[in-house]
């Protein structure tokens, strides 16, 4: 009865535009409310709050969200785009490829979609324009291959699973690579076709390959070096056991301060006033729905959820291939009309002891999950990377959605090859 009632209420507020947050918040407090004989008072809740939020490893978001916000000012991704435009871009569909593996990298630095989109798109969108692509396009293309940097690590999502799973975060990141990879390759096969019917204007293009190439590869390398090692350090320091998930977002954040005040000189001491603040309005947002989503969950356990959830999917549900397809549909529903990271924290403790039941590898699940909620990223109504891409391209988001379509197809595909495929995401951690 409660879990139908907080079920109804959930989708009442939500539908009404209430913030997640507040409704988690709420929600967490309402049986209380209802009954109050009901164990988990507001102390409770309030004590669940802050032991949610005091976590070591979750001290890694602010961090890369810091860092994120140092790069985009300090114009990180722009050195890291003009080293790749060397190779790439007069080749066919050479910008659009160049965009996404700029994505690529970038997301090995940021872990995150929005971030990407903004400090990628901010040069390539413009750019594409001037050589002839449609705006509508470039805009979409920058928002789904943003979209990368929440599955190539390290990546803030999987560092959420990891807080409510229980597992390694060094483990989810590894098992986060070949998915990221194979998205952005299905990409930019994607990419490669759409200039065979579409095309770019290709005097435009070949003049500015020729600027490109006229800056000679040895400048482009020692101006773009110091930004490319730095996917090199973080990810390195992670997988050789010289620092903690944790541990390498802080050495991320003095690497990328360093490098942009002192080699690039991108950023002054009065620029760290609106990059802290910037940085910490965003993760004040992400702390608050932390803390409500682990009170809403301690309320589910209480009212064993996952038990009557468990037994309902396994009376309905018996072979492995169903309960994949019905989770993997569940998940797009969800990504389309709630954050990802309320998502990851509420969804995973139902789902978890469930996909154990059906020996379903809990690694390979959380990748398949990330992936699912990446695609939320670039689908209405709350798309985020639609609306920092609409906001960069100055377009409308109804031109920007029709665009998308083909992209959000391209995802789907991959989303089923690495659901068919689990060793897509367990392969490099052997056994």
């Amino acid at each position: 009865m409660i879990i139908s009632l907080l079920l109804l209420a959930f989708i009442i507020l939500v539908i009404f535009g209430f913030p997640i947050a507040m409704v988690l918040l709420f929600l967490a407090v309402l049986p209380n409310l209802i009954n109050p004989w009901f164990p988990a008072d507001p102390q409770y809740i309030i004590r669940a709050m802050i032991s949610g939020v005091n976590s070591f490893p979750l001290m890694a978001v602010p961090m890369f969200i810091l860092s994120g916000h140092i790069m985009a000012k300090g114009k990180i991704s722009d050195k890291i785009f003009n080293f790749f435009s060397y190779f790439i871009a007069e080749k066919k569909a050479g910008i659009p490829i160049t965009c996404i593996v700029t994505c690529l990298f970038y997301g090995a630095i940021s872990g995150s979609g929005p971030a990407t989109v903004a400090a990628v798109g901010s040069m390539t969108i413009p750019l594409m324009e001037k050589i002839g692509y449609e705006k509508n396009y470039a805009a979409a293309l920058v928002a789904c291959a943003g979209g990368l940097g929440v599955i190539i690590p390290p990546s803030i999502p999987l560092i959420f699973y990891g807080q409510s799973s229980g597992l390694s975060v060094s483990d989810l990141f590894i098992g986060g690579i070949l998915p990221g990879l194979l998205l952005g390759f299905l990409l930019i096969i994607y990419a490669y076709f759409y200039d065979l019917k579409k095309g770019q204007d290709r005097k435009k293009l070949i003049l500015y390959s020729q600027e490109i190439k006229n800056r000679g590869l040895k400048n482009l390398f020692k101006e773009s070096f110091f930004a490319l090692l730095l996917p090199v350090i973080i990810l390195g320091s992670i997988y050789r056991g010289i620092a903690s998930p944790t541990e390498a977002a802080v050495i991320s954040v003095f690497y990328s301060l360093f490098i942009s005040m002192f080699i690039y000189k991108t950023i002054n001491l009065r620029d760290m006033k609106e990059v802290l603040i910037s940085s910490v309005s965003s993760y004040c947002n992400v702390l608050f729905i932390i803390a409500a989503a682990t009170g809403f969950a301690r309320i589910l356990t209480f009212l064993k959820t996952t038990e009557i959830v468990g037994n309902v999917i396994a009376s309905s549900i018996t072979s492995k291939v169903a309960l994949l397809i019905f989770i993997n549909i569940f998940l797009l529903l969800v990504g389309m009309v709630m954050d990802t990271t309320p998502a990851i924290l509420i969804l995973t403790p139902l789902f978890l002891p469930i996909i154990k039941t059906f020996s379903i590898d809990p690694i390979y699940f959380g990748v398949m999950m990330v992936v699912n909620l990446a695609i939320g990223f670039v689908t209405p109504p709350l798309g985020v990377n639609l609306f920092v891409a609409s906001s960069l391209a100055e377009v409308s988001l109804d031109q920007l959605i029709k665009r998308v379509i083909p992209f959000i197809g391209v995802f789907l595909f991959g989303l089923l090859l690495i659901t068919a495929f689990p060793q897509i995401s367990l392969l490099f951690l052997g056994d």
